[in-house]
């Protein structure tokens, strides 16, 4: 799967397009054999997480981007679905509270990183500050910054500064031994109406939806162009985007296990080799049990 994983893959400090990128690929792999895929990733990415957690040397976090029904909750579900509780932890953010909106922007995303030899995934993450707040520059003025009185204060200059702190941010927890992957989502406008319509035609799902989701909804463009900004400003080889195809849950989730599996493999994560007068211990504690 790492031809397939690489074509999803964006490093460049260049602007791209997300016309350009195909909602509905699956890479010639069919349904029918998604589940054994699948499967197979999953029990890969629970070994590499034994020796992530046992080795204590990197940090592995996922970041989840996405509109509204593209599948980040069910992505997170299935693709960690064999994971060791004790070596992951997720969080959801959601609207900031009043103590969040009185730190920096970064701040209850900071609190949030794992620590070594864990994996930690951001259901949404400090890429709403460039995302949402770029949609809804309104939010801005809730954090009361110096100098921002007013939206038309919320110029190009602050956002490339904002980008500019994400990026130092990224590098920072790279260059500290957090390795970051992080995942776009990539849904049609159509299907996300389709999943829409679903979610309120199954009393099942009426609690996932909302009346606001259609109010976002208007707004699809604009979000589009923020995503491919913000994108666009912060991909790099030290913390990557992946443009994951979301129309099809079932590849999306392949594809998502396939970066998680690469990327764990390319750390040359091993158990770790006890100094000989431990393993002359460890041989003495044997033999003294194997003696009573």
């Amino acid at each position: 799967m790492q031809n397939i994983t690489n074509n999803f893959k964006i490093t460049g400090n260049k602007k791209i397009s997300l016309n350009n990128f195909d909602t509905d690929y699956t890479a010639d792999v069919k349904k029918e054999d998604a589940k054994a895929i699948l499967k197979a990733l999953v029990k890969e990415t629970a070994d590499l997480q034994d020796k992530l957690y046992a080795a204590n040397k990197y940090s592995l976090l996922l970041i989840f981007q996405a509109m509204d029904a593209a599948g980040k909750d069910g992505a997170i579900k299935h693709t960690m679905s064999g994971i060791n509780p004790q070596g992951c932890q997720v969080y959801s953010f959601k609207q900031p509270s009043t103590e969040e909106y009185n730190h920096d922007f970064l701040w209850r995303h900071s609190k949030a990183l794992p620590e070594r030899g864990r994996i930690g995934i951001h259901n949404r993450s400090h890429y709403e500050n460039v995302l949402v707040s770029k949609v809804h520059p309104e939010n801005v003025l809730k954090e009361n910054l110096p100098d921002i009185h007013k939206v038309e204060d919320i110029d190009d200059k602050f956002w490339n500064e904002r980008y500019k702190g994400i990026r130092a941010f990224e590098r920072n927890l790279h260059n500290n031994g957090t390795v970051v992957i992080k995942f776009f989502l990539h849904l049609s406008k159509k299907e996300q109406k389709k999943r829409f319509l679903q979610r309120i035609d199954d009393p099942s799902k009426n609690w996932k939806f909302s009346a606001a989701d259609i109010k976002e909804r208007g707004y699809w463009k604009d979000y589009m162009e923020a995503y491919e900004q913000a994108i666009s400003e912060t991909a790099n080889d030290d913390a990557p985007w992946y443009i994951i195809p979301a129309d099809k849950k079932w590849f999306s989730r392949i594809a998502i296990s396939s970066v998680i599996v690469e990327t764990l493999k390319s750390l040359d994560l091993q158990y770790p080799v006890l100094p000989k007068d431990e393993a002359d211990r460890l041989q003495q504690s044997k033999e003294q049990l194997m003696g009573e």
